[in-house]
Formats: structure tokens, sequence, C-alpha cells
């Protein structure tokens, strides 16, 4: 009989640790409950916070914007006048190899000053603001790709010719 009573008590005990254990595994499901409600409140409001950051992003971004370029500034005024030229570059070759590229550059505002019918600086009234002959980076490091000593044959540029008189020199669109 003993035995009985022991095992009686041990199966009670066993179910009062069940029932704690099922008590506490209700409370935590409760809790876990609590904090997925809980939790898409707090994404709503990370995701507010980080949509309010994004904004804020680019403002600032805008704001360190750098100011336009010569090329940007030169496209947005007024052209009057716009040719695509092949510029033969051949008679640069003539030259000792140290020399030919800069030749070849030389060349390329003689050209565009001929043709666009530039005005020469020295001839022209210092009363008037020179017109400007202006060689985008674009082209100055196409000639200048291969080095001082093998500058290109020829070169296909895209000239531009402002309200002001001001020419400038582009790489053709496409090269």
């Amino acid at each position: 009989m003993e035995e009985e009573i022991k095992e009686e008590e041990q199966k009670t005990e066993e179910e009062q640790k069940e029932a704690e254990v099922a008590e506490s595994a209700e409370e935590v499901e409760a809790e876990a409950e609590e904090k997925v409600e809980e939790v898409p409140e707090d994404k709503e409001t990370l995701e507010e916070a980080v949509g309010a950051a994004e904004e804020e992003k680019p403002a600032e971004i805008e704001e360190e914007a750098k100011p336009p370029s010569r090329e940007k500034k030169a496209e947005e005024e007024e052209i009057v006048e716009e040719r695509i030229y092949t510029i033969p570059l051949g008679k640069a070759w003539i030259a000792p190899p140290n020399r030919r590229t800069p030749r070849a550059m030389r060349m390329i505002r003689s050209f565009v000053t001929k043709h666009m019918k530039l005005e020469v600086r020295g001839k022209e009234e210092e009363e008037e603001e020179p017109k400007r002959l202006i060689v985008s980076n674009e082209v100055n490091e196409r000639v200048w790709s291969r080095g001082i000593e093998k500058p290109p044959r020829k070169i296909r540029v895209r000239v531009a010719k402002d309200k002001e008189g001001n020419v400038t020199v582009y790489l053709a669109e496409g090269d």
C-alpha cells in the first residue's frame, strides 16, 4: 500500500509540475503574442523613421551637389551653330615624337578657329570681350590617350557656337 501511496504522490507531483509548465508555457506564449503584436508597431515606426531618413538624404545630397561643369553650362546656353567635323591630324606626325600630341592639339584649335569663323585675338579690339575657344576634357583625353608620341591620325568632334560667340569642342557622340 505504501507503494501505491508513493506512486499517487509522484503522479500528483508530476501533474502539478506539468500544470506549472503548462501555465508558464501559456504565459510565455501570451508574452510572445504581445511582443509579436508590438513588433509590427515597431516595424511601422522603424519603416517610417527609415523612410524619413531616406527622404532627408537626397535633400542633403542635392544641397551638396557640385555646380554644373562647363560642358553642362555650354549645353544649357542657347547654341546658335553646331557642326560635326573629322579633323585630320596626320601632319602632326611630321613633328619630332616628343612634340606630336601638343602639335595635334594646336591643329585642332586652328582647324576650329578657321571653320567656325572665330576671330583671331590679336586683331580684335580690346573693348569687346574676346571670343573663347574651349576644348573639352573628353577631346583632350582622347588625343592624349596614347601618349605624347602617338596622337590619333584623325578625330571626330562636335563643335558648338553659342550666342556670345564662344566655341566649344566636344567629342562626337559615336566616338
